[in-house]
């Protein structure tokens, strides 16, 4: 599979005239808990070549599309960020960007954009963006499929994954791993609890099927009592950071150079 994600990263660079400056896993494959069937989820950042963006029209407007998306398969889901509009959610602390950066399954990676931009991460972090977007992703998916007697078990991952990822937010003031092994192992003891939830995993990783099952009670109160203290939490919390535009102007404009010259 790993080739053929290649030779499509290859396609998009000659079909678009781009350079591809980072291409990497994301979803479920990334998080650690992929199910048998799960797809392949590739995100990418690419540049325009200098004439596009010496234009009277700014990125993203009309024919000017800042992201480039392939027909979805049952297989690859595969699309990209232009870099103007990656350094721009990048500036607002966006949760899934900060996810890509994170990926240990890295497909493709030229220049030296992404290590420039992870060396600006730790002045641009901006907490209440990243717990927000966590939070509401878990009450949502708790919502949407744990609230029954009977519920879609393996959907206890998308809550349980953004739970444990604000609570390192909280404790620790940085980027939560994008690896649910590593979120569980930090973030919960040992103890019944902990025993659910590697359980539940280490079924869905080897295949079982995870469809509609009697709730694990457990699990059920830790999330529900976390989503609760998290939500009285973000409330308390106010994190003011320097505006970071002017480095990543810069930022934008040497990686311009540096790929085209």
């Amino acid at each position: 599979m790993n080739e053929i994600i290649q030779d499509k990263l290859i396609e998009i660079e000659e079909a678009y005239q781009i350079k591809i400056l980072y291409a990497v896993e994301s979803g479920s494959r990334a998080w650690g808990f992929p199910s048998k069937d799960s797809d392949y989820d590739v995100r990418f950042i690419y540049i325009h070549q200098p004439q596009w963006y010496l234009s009277i029209d700014p990125q993203g407007i009309g024919a000017k599309r800042d992201v480039i998306e392939m027909p979805i398969n049952d297989l690859l889901d595969i699309s990209g960020w232009e870099i103007t509009k990656a350094l721009r959610l990048f500036r607002k602390s966006n949760p899934p960007l900060l996810e890509w950066m994170r990926s240990n399954i890295l497909y493709f990676q030229q220049y030296s954009f992404i290590d420039n931009l992870r060396s600006l991460e730790s002045e641009v972090f901006y907490p209440n963006a990243s717990l927000y977007h966590y939070l509401n992703m878990a009450k949502n998916n708790y919502r949407e499929y744990l609230r029954g007697p009977e519920v879609k078990i393996k959907k206890y991952f998308y809550v349980l994954r953004p739970v444990l990822a604000c609570k390192w937010i909280e404790e620790r003031k940085t980027v939560p791993p994008i690896d649910f092994h590593e979120l569980l192992q930090i973030m919960v003891p040992e103890g019944e609890l902990r025993t659910e939830i590697d359980r539940l995993l280490e079924r869905k990783i080897i295949g079982d099927e995870l469809d509609i099952e009697p709730r694990i009670k457990v699990i059920n109160e830790y999330v529900e009592s976390e989503m609760i203290r998290l939500e009285a939490y973000i409330k308390t919390l106010t994190v003011e950071i320097d505006d970071p535009t002017n480095k990543l102007d810069d930022l934008f404009r040497n990686t311009l150079k540096e790929v085209w010259g």
